[in-house]
């Protein structure tokens, strides 16, 4: 005899409230084992796979590659053995096929232990688009901050929409088609011709080729670049200062300390130290602005971000406690995080809470650029490539590795005159890289 049990999306933290089905990894009828991964995920900050709790048969998939899936939604049930283990038995009996594990996700950590977690029945669902309350409390169907802006922008009442969500959670297409009801059709178009005219963006749609050209969808990782990039520039009146920089004393200060042996050291490690020694010199911009209190933030700690660019788009992984980390250990934790980013398996945790942000371009054998903050930080140092320029170096012309900087700071935080003392610190370090040792 088998109970059949239901796996839903759980709750991926960081504030998510659903994810994108990438690929499934298991098939209906395959056995599954407990914390096995059963789907891989994408949310608007990371891959994910997701393991099951359970361990038996699987019976039942839901939700098709491509579409979004809210936290609480089904995803797999699973047929397993009767009377197995439902996670009330002893702390100290490890997992077999057929109990619950105390995972969540895959790189999320674990949850209380089996015998730990308090089992709560299910409260009746409510009516279709109503609010459901857990005991008086807060509500459970939380509606997206991504939803909330959407519908801010395009002038819907929230409170007048149907969720088609689980217990009435109002999701981004239910806006989207509610913003798509109430556009104005074009002057010039034909009854025909808006029969036929492109659906409202759906939920797991894919990209779609139509008269005015092909449709791609913003979701997923790019989706929330996007949002973050376009609030950046909303909200931050930045400005960008730069400088061209000789890095010829640079690139042989790494040379030889890789010579000397011990763990390599990459130029980006060498320039987040750079940034984290300039950022002790002008706190003023590790800092973030609170409007609704109108205050600026100076925070005590550097998590610095860098730009890693992934097949999924821009990502930027967090370095924590840039500041107390060696050159060596800065460039070992770079290394580590940009190959996670590469194969998609950054938690959303080591995506989030950077204080300021170090972006290589030059890897793309561009000079310079204007970097865009990552809001809600108050700065960004942008690099560009390293080449062979004719420089004046000790009153004579010659041939040295040129790199130019830019600086891009969020200008309610400093003056230019803080920036341009970044700036040239940094540029300063650049060329002469004893000077990061006599001015620490």
């Amino acid at each position: 005899m088998t109970v059949v049990r239901e796996f839903t999306l759980p709750d991926l933290g960081e504030g998510l409230t659903g994810a994108e089905i990438v690929r499934w990894l298991v098939q209906v009828g395959e056995v599954v084992a407990v914390d096995q991964p059963v789907v891989e995920v994408e949310t608007a900050k990371a891959m994910v796979d997701v393991p099951c709790p359970y361990g038996g048969v699987v019976t039942a998939r839901y939700g098709e590659e491509g579409a979004e899936v809210p936290v609480g939604a089904p995803l797999i049930t699973v047929a397993v053995p009767e009377g197995s283990d439902d996670g009330a038995g002893p702390p100290d009996r490890p997992a077999t096929a057929g109990e619950e594990s105390g995972n969540v996700l895959v790189g999320y950590g674990t949850a209380a232990p089996a015998a730990r977690r308090r089992r709560v029945q299910p409260s009746p669902r409510p009516p279709h688009g109503t609010t459901a309350v857990r005991n008086g409390a807060e509500p459970i169907p939380v509606i997206s901050p991504l939803v909330r802006r959407l519908a801010r922008e395009h002038g819907v009442d929230l409170r007048q929409l149907r969720g088609s969500g689980p217990e009435g959670l109002i999701l981004r297409a239910d806006v989207e088609r509610a913003v798509a009801a109430t556009a104005p059709a074009p002057a010039t178009a034909a009854p025909a011709r808006a029969a036929t005219a492109p659906a409202p963006a759906t939920a797991g749609r894919a990209a779609a080729t139509g008269p005015e050209g092909e449709r791609i969808p913003l979701r997923g990782v790019r989706g929330a670049v996007a949002d973050k990039l376009a609030r950046s520039r909303r909200e931050i009146p930045d400005a960008t200062c730069w400088v061209d920089a000789d890095a010829t004393e640079l690139l042989a200060t790494r040379a030889a300390m890789n010579a000397a042996g011990g763990p390599k050291v990459s130029l980006l490690a060498l320039l987040a130290r750079i940034c984290t020694a300039a950022l002790a010199r002008f706190p003023e911009l590790n800092a973030r602005v609170d409007m609704d209190s109108r205050d600026i933030i100076r925070l005590p700690d550097v998590h610095l971000g860098f730009a890693a660019q992934t097949d999924r788009g821009l990502v930027v992984p967090v370095v924590r406690d840039a500041h107390k980390r060696s050159t060596e250990e800065l460039s070992e934790e770079i290394a580590r995080l940009t190959e996670a980013a590469r194969t998609g398996t950054l938690a959303p945790a080591q995506l989030t809470g950077g204080t300021f942000t170090l972006n290589n371009y030059g890897v793309f054998g561009v000079d310079g650029s204007t970097p865009i903050i990552n809001h809600p930080e108050a700065a960004m140092l942008g690099v560009g490539r390293i080449a062979a320029k004719p420089w004046v170096h000790q009153g004579e012309l010659a041939v040295r590795q040129v790199v130019q900087l830019s600086f891009t700071f969020d200008h309610r935080v400093c003056d230019g005159g803080t920036a341009g003392g970044f700036l040239r610190h940094v540029a300063d370090c650049v060329e002469r890289p004893m000077v990061l040792l006599r001015r620490l």
